[in-house]
């Protein structure tokens, strides 16, 4: 039996052989593409190539590509586990010609490698084509041989495809594989019946249309192919397998999960699902953390932490009680190991970050569960609990609504389904609202100067950095212009610079450009699209034309300390590495002149240890005066010689490589210093949290780091002279002030707690009574907000059934805390009382049935609030 592994490779190697470039996966996280929240497809890495906005040094290629379709048009989620084919994560194969050979190739190709290479039957392959696409018909049949009865003509809803509502479409034609059965046990099945019998596993996309917003189709002048073929559908079929979940990129995980919990795949349906689930949820969980991506509460973490609780709350209906989604994520990494062989040096944080969701979910259901259970406290037998509830607790807490309708249910209660799915419905739109998707935002301008192939040579890594240019195109405003002139801004497109475009965190160059009669501010320099290189300019003087030569003279100053931060960073991205481990992955970046910013996968907080043993690890290696080596690679080659590529990033087939020999060897644009000496020194100066998993560092270099050390110099000297002692003494000092410090402040906090007890004597005898009940209402002096609460439970234990409400105020703030005892609190709840009377000090507050606590900002309502306790309660009470 094939694996897995051996059907990829095998792919990739047959389109190899037929002049195909092998191209590595893409990552998960789209380059520079909004419309997309995750990669779902082999051909979004080439989707500038098709548009005409990229060119690369080949027209064939082939790749492998990780994929996640979990939201919009392709989302799979909510049928993962119910069904033999869908899935979260998956790879899908795929072979490209960008104008090179067109459907008669593309078909060749598919059937060769189906029939001969995998040995499919022929006779078990049905071909659909777009119902107007003769040429592709007769190709099939005529061509390959296929019979009559097995093409079948399709409209354009299942085979025709389009990039979007305007640009590259084209039909399609798809291979369909018979399973030989129906499994929903239909007699007389044809592919068009979607029960499961006929799988498509392969779609041949013959783009040769380009759509205008008229909606009129055109030939477009290169024709292009795009396909793509499920890996986890192939291996079901040629493992000979019903579901892809019988096939080895599955059913290793799911036996781990069976012998965790004593259980055999396949007698209970129920059961199975929640196998599946896990099973496709690791491996999903296990990429999207490899590609950076980190558990939070929006975008592409929050579509993470939803499929890991998902999880989560699966293994839970299997009895698995303690974390366990963690080791199958280490599996997923040994399993895949062949063609992802960086997920082995990632697994332990992996693990680690997935374990601690894991524990974070588990305290989530426990608090989830008491909210639920004061929602429910209200209620009658019967009753609704509204949807805008489940929500919130689904939202806010993370508790899943399956469970919480399982639990409402237990109670005696319904739950409003059509009320949560509206506020689901309200969220969703807020997130597509705040997602900043949507068309990618390519001004028509630039995608025409990109048509016509005005490209800029930059120069910007030679030791010169003034260069002429020739001025190639003017963009004012949202046009194409011939001329700019004096006090007038715009962006310039030249033949060649020196000019370096903001990309990969570094920021752009800045400078003049000048000639005779002219001379212009650069302001900044970007690149909308690959090699398309406009300059912001700002003219002081004279004017600039099309065709225009000026001397392009940057800024070197700030080059050079842009330059040397930036090889800080790549210092510091390895010292990250060898002193916090190898999972340490760079996240995100900015380097200007003036200082660096580093963001990094990392679990935990850095300590001030690990800190201290990164500076001096990237000063040592600045202390050496190492030489930078620069050079153009083979990307595959440089990978696999170790060089770092980062995340998101989109390498062409050659990459510029910049090494720091016996310490670092990264992918990477950017300008750098010409050795690690220029950098002069480092200093760390802050360290933190960006998001679950994501840390941040911020270090300054050269003058500024030396200014940080001088002003500590001078802070230290200023202290010892204060406190009087001898620098070596500083530190035991403050040791000893800060322990007499808090050592008085908790004297101070007892005392006052003392004569409030005494206090309490005298306000005892103030109670009143509402109903039977015992009340007291009582506005007390000097007592924090921990104090407060504990007299009010002193004298809440010192009266057999009562409410006490205590009230404190102090530097224009209020504190209040209200205590119920427990056999009032079915009909008085502290949460409620306190809600009714917190806003007449300005206030807000919240807690449960028998204590609830609340603060304020306006004291002058402290003795009406105290006041209306006594009418709120008779509200509660006449309930």
């Amino acid at each position: 039996m094939r694996t897995a592994s051996e059907i990829r490779e095998e792919f990739l190697k047959y389109f190899a052989e037929k002049g195909h470039q092998r191209i590595r996966s893409g990552s998960l996280i789209p380059e520079n593409d909004p419309t997309l929240l995750f990669t779902n497809a082999g051909m979004n890495q080439f989707k500038d190539v098709f548009l005409g906005l990229e060119k690369r040094n080949y027209q064939r290629a082939v790749s492998s590509q990780q994929c996640m379709r979990v939201s919009g048009k392709h989302n799979d989620l909510a049928t993962v586990g119910r069904t033999a084919r869908h899935h979260t994560f998956f790879e899908m194969l795929g072979n490209f010609s960008f104008g090179d050979y067109f459907k008669k190739e593309a078909i060749r190709y598919a059937w060769e490698l189906c029939t001969q290479i995998y040995s499919i039957p022929a006779d078990r392959l049905t071909i659909t084509v777009y119902e107007q696409d003769d040429e592709a018909f007769q190709l099939w049949k005529d061509d390959i041989g296929i019979p009559l009865e097995r093409i079948v003509r399709m409209g354009k809803e299942e085979n025709f495809w389009s990039m979007g509502p305007t640009g590259p479409c084209g039909p399609c034609s798809e291979l369909h594989y018979d399973m030989g059965a129906s499994p929903a046990g239909h007699p007389h099945c044809t592919v068009e019946c979607d029960c499961g019998r006929f799988v498509e596993i392969w779609n041949l996309v013959f783009m040769q249309f380009n759509r205008d917003v008229s909606q009129e189709k055109k030939l477009l002048a290169a024709p292009s192919i795009d396909t793509g073929m499920g890996l986890e559908r192939l291996s079901c079929v040629l493992q000979g397998v019903s579901s892809n979940y019988d096939t080895d990129l599955f059913r290793p995980i799911i036996n781990e999960v069976c012998q965790q919990i004593g259980v055999t795949y396949g007698q209970n349906e129920e059961k199975d699902i929640s196998l599946r689930i896990l099973a496709d949820h690791s491996r999903a969980c296990t990429f999207l953390i490899n590609n950076g991506i980190a558990p939070g509460n929006e975008g592409r973490g929050y579509v993470l932490r939803k499929i890991m609780r998902r999880a989560i709350r699966h293994g839970k209906i299997l009895g698995l009680q303690d974390p366990f989604v963690h080791t199958l994520t280490t599996l997923v990494a040994e399993l895949m190991q062949d063609a992802y062989p960086k997920l082995l040096e990632t697994r332990e944080y992996v693990a680690k970050v997935v374990k601690q969701e894991e524990e974070n979910f588990s305290t989530t259901l426990v608090h989830g569960t008491e909210l639920l259970d004061e929602l429910c406290h209200a209620k009658s037998e019967n009753e609704i609990l509204p949807g805008k509830d489940l929500f919130r607790l689904y939202d806010t807490y993370g508790f899943p609504f399956d469970l919480a309708k399982e639990m409402v249910s237990e109670r005696g209660l319904r739950v409003d389904e059509e009320g949560f799915y509206a506020e689901m419905e309200k969220q969703r739109a807020r997130a597509r609202a705040s997602w900043k998707g949507g068309e990618k935002k390519i001004k028509p301008i630039y995608t025409k100067l990109a048509q016509e192939n005005l490209t800029t040579e930059f120069t910007g890594y030679a030791k010169t950095t003034k260069v002429s240019g020739r001025i190639l195109a003017i963009v004012a405003g949202e046009k194409q212009s011939l001329k700019l002139t004096e006090g007038k801004t715009g962006q310039v497109i030249f033949d060649q610079t020196p000019f370096y475009a903001r990309a990969g965190g570094q920021v752009a160059d800045q400078g003049v450009l000048s000639n005779s009669t002219t001379e212009a501010l650069v302001e900044d320099v970007h690149e909308p699209i690959s090699g398309l290189r406009l300059h912001q300019v700002k003219v002081v003087r004279g004017s600039l034309q099309e065709n225009d030569v000026v001397s392009m003279d940057i800024s070197l100053t700030k080059r050079n300390h842009t330059s040397c931060n930036h090889t800080a960073t790549h210092l510091l991205h390895a010292a990250l590495r060898e002193v916090l481990g190898e999972h340490v992955k760079q996240a995100g970046s900015l380097v200007d002149p003036n200082r660096v910013r580093f963001d990094f996968t990392h679990y935990t907080s850095v300590s001030s240890h690990e800190l201290s043993q990164i500076e001096e690890l990237v000063n040592r290696q600045i202390r050496k005066n190492i030489r930078i080596e620069t050079e153009t690679r083979d990307l595959d080659e440089a990978t696999q010689e170790g060089a770092m590529a980062l995340f998101s990033e989109k390498y062409q087939q050659q990459v510029r490589v910049v090494k720091i020999p016996g310490f670092s060897m990264e992918l990477c644009g950017g300008t750098h210093a010409t050795h690690t000496g220029s950098i002069a020194l480092f200093k760390i100066i802050h360290e933190g949290s960006v998001s679950a998993g994501i840390r941040r560092l911020e270090a300054l270099t050269g003058k500024h780091a030396l200014d940080r050390f001088l002003d500590g110099e001078i802070l230290i000297g200023r202290m010892s002279e204060e406190l009087k002692v001898q620098r070596d003494d500083l530190f035991p000092t403050l040791e000893k002030l800060t322990h007499e410090m808090k050592k008085t402040t908790r004297q101070l906090a007892q005392l006052q707690l003392q004569l409030a007890q005494k206090e309490s004597k005298t306000v005892l005898k103030e109670i009143h009574e509402i109903e039977g009940i015992q009340v007291i209402a009582k506005k007390v002096s000097n007592l924090d907000r921990t104090s407060l609460r504990q007299l009010a439970d002193e004298l809440k234990n010192q009266m057999s059934s009562g409410v006490v409400v205590l009230g404190t105020s102090a530097d224009d703030k209020v504190n209040l805390t209200v205590t119920v005892t427990s056999d009032l609190t079915d009909r008085i709840s502290a949460k409620d009382l306190i809600q009714e009377i917190a806003p007449l000090v300005n206030g807000g507050g919240g807690g449960k049935a028998d204590i609830a606590e609340a603060g304020g900002k306006n004291p002058a309502g402290l003795d009406k609030a105290l006041k209306r306790t006594y009418s709120v309660l008779e509200k509660l009470l006449a309930k």
